[in-house]
């Protein structure tokens, strides 16, 4: 049988495509390489969500490879099976989204105009994206409500232009939200409710948010949280045009000798090779397998990669770039009552340093944003953090004293701050010559060099972020940055713009090379912005859908 659309990936990436194009009235097909899980297989277990491999692959199974710049200058490479390294979010129906903490903040008009705004800086490749922010502006409008994101718009002199307010309105806040609105007004900084991808109350035929404390990280058993699968898949599948086929591994994309993709081959769970047709492939299993997937997916026109003719499938890989901190308020000192609950969210954002116009730091450049939130309720990670102390391992009362004090005497705030990870030279995927998958496929090579800049702008943004909490009475207030990027925020890989020699991909994420290839997840991104990625990727992933469509020829009826 062949598909009018078939998507390789079912997260953010994936997720508007098939819904867009089975209401449209075409035939979808979604390869999911993880399995289908619902809310009831969703539970606050931390060893599931964690420390097992419940919700990603076996790293023994399917490992990449990293490499990292050692002492000497050179670069030091291992499978992530023999470290602490992971890159694999979420491999099922739905993706990482499923896991997602929901923060969706939007990019800004500058982002798109980063090279234009403050020039180049050297030893980092940064372009102007291909399209503006009044281009992306209706589909995060759209993402709001085919999603369901709760918020509320605040003046404030850094705000973005948008369409009116928030569908839903913000989730229950914690009584800290109040304390640190109460200290930014008298440092003169706006505190905003930071926008999130879960409903406060049934709607969408899902359920409202349980406020049980474990959301990041953790699948929804109620169905809130705005994940590809509980969002858009679902409904995707009720036309009755969209077939979702999990646990099916994709080897490669067969291309003939004009070029064009023609087949998708595919593994079955049982070891099955298998092949499908369709007339339009959409290319969404997150930056790192998407490179990998085309790198792979070599033929008779595509000798280097499907769609590599300029050689940068792979190249310019973003994370995340930021700092972070942390603080303690004791019950001592603040009203117990008030906040040791730590079920309702914080959802307080600062972005009075999204561009940062300071001549003691240096020229005007791009800042980002400060997001202050729960310390994960985590009792194992919290409790093994403890084991360390100023001088190694404790035990005994030591031991017992300080998680004591851990559970029992406060609660912890951590600071996240976001800033651009600069595209540079040295931050790329590559396929590994020697290390194979369980399917006998070549791993991805994950190098990851970093910018001083991200650092830079990280140390600052994380700094402000704990004045902003020692001022409100924090103790034991810390902050720092570090040139390790953070594994569930990955994006770049295939960057569009308008030139095939600089670009995988063109204005409407088509491969410049190859006529019915998309590529919709995070890997279009030429830079990153100073926000998570999710929601700019649900709202292009539309946009590239509507081109879909009129390619196919418009809405059937």
């Amino acid at each position: 049988m062949s598909f009018d659309v078939c998507i390789v990936g079912s997260g953010a990436g994936g997720g508007p495509v098939a819904l867009t194009l089975a209401k449209a009235g075409y035939s979808v097909l979604v390869l999911e390489k993880g399995p289908w899980f619902t809310e009831k297989d969703f539970f606050k277990d931390e060893l599931a969500c964690c420390l097992r491999t419940v919700f990603t692959p076996n790293l023994r199974d399917e490992p990449h490879v990293v490499e990292v710049e050692n002492d000497k200058g050179g670069w030091t490479r291992h499978s992530t099976y023999n470290s602490s390294w992971n890159f694999w979010n979420g491999n099922c129906v739905g993706g990482s989204s499923n896991f997602m903490s929901g923060f969706f903040h939007r990019l800004k008009p500058v982002d798109f105009r980063l090279l234009s705004t403050f020039g180049p800086i050297e030893g980092a490749n940064v372009v102007d994206w291909p399209i503006s922010y009044d281009d992306l502006e209706p589909y995060y409008h759209k993402v709001e409500h085919e999603v369901g994101i709760s918020g509320k718009v605040i003046t404030h002199p850094y705000a973005e232009p948008r369409s009116p307010d928030f569908p839903y309105p913000p989730i229950l806040e914690h009584p800290i939200a109040t304390y640190i609105d109460e200290t930014c007004e008298k440092m003169g900084l706006h505190a905003i409710p930071t926008p999130r991808a879960i409903l406060p109350y049934p709607s969408l035929g899902r359920n409202g948010c349980t406020y049980n404390g474990y959301c990041g990280s953790y699948g929804c058993a109620s169905g809130a949280k705005g994940s590809s699968r509980a969002a858009l898949l679902t409904r995707a599948v009720a036309t009755g045009r969209c077939e979702i086929r999990p646990n099916t591994m994709v080897s490669r994309l067969v291309n003939d000798q004009s070029g064009k993709v023609i087949a998708v081959e595919y593994y079955e769970q049982n070891g099955k090779q298998k092949r499908v047709e369709a007339t339009i492939y959409v290319v969404a299993c997150q930056a790192i397998e998407t490179a990998r997937l085309l790198l792979r997916s070599t033929g008779p026109c595509h000798k280097n990669g499907l769609g590599n003719g300029s050689g940068l499938v792979g190249q310019n890989l973003l994370f995340a770039g930021g700092g972070a901190g942390s603080v303690h308020l004791s019950y001592a000192k603040f009203d117990k009552d008030k906040i040791r609950n730590f079920g309702p969210f914080i959802n307080r954002t600062l972005q009075d340093w999204y561009i940062i116009d300071d001549p003691s730091f240096g020229p005007r450049q791009k800042g980002g944003i400060i997001d202050f939130v729960h310390s994960h309720p985590n009792p194992v990670a919290r409790a093994s953090r403890q084991l360390q102390g100023t001088n190694g391992l404790i035990w005994g009362k030591a031991l017992k004293d300080k998680l004591k004090a851990q559970f029992t005497e406060g609660t912890y705030i951590k600071i996240e701050a976001f800033c651009d990870w600069l595209p540079n030279s040295n931050c790329h995927i590559t396929l590994d010559p020697e290390i194979k998958d369980k399917w006998g496929l070549a791993v991805a090579r994950i190098r990851i060099g970093f910018h001083l800049r991200n650092l830079q702008v990280g140390w600052h943004l994380a700094a402000q972020g704990a004045e902003v909490l020692r001022q409100m009475g924090a103790e034991d207030v810390i902050s720092f940055t570090s040139g390790a990027p953070p594994t569930n925020l990955v994006a770049g890989t295939c960057r569009f713009g308008h030139n095939p020699e600089t670009s995988v991909l063109n204005v409407d994420c088509q491969a410049h090379e190859v006529d019915n290839l998309y590529v919709t997840d995070g890997s279009f991104m030429p830079t990153g912005g100073s926000v998570p990625y999710t929601w700019t990727i649900y709202a292009n992933a539309f946009r590239v859908a509507d081109r879909i469509v009129e390619k196919l020829g418009g809405e059937k009826h």
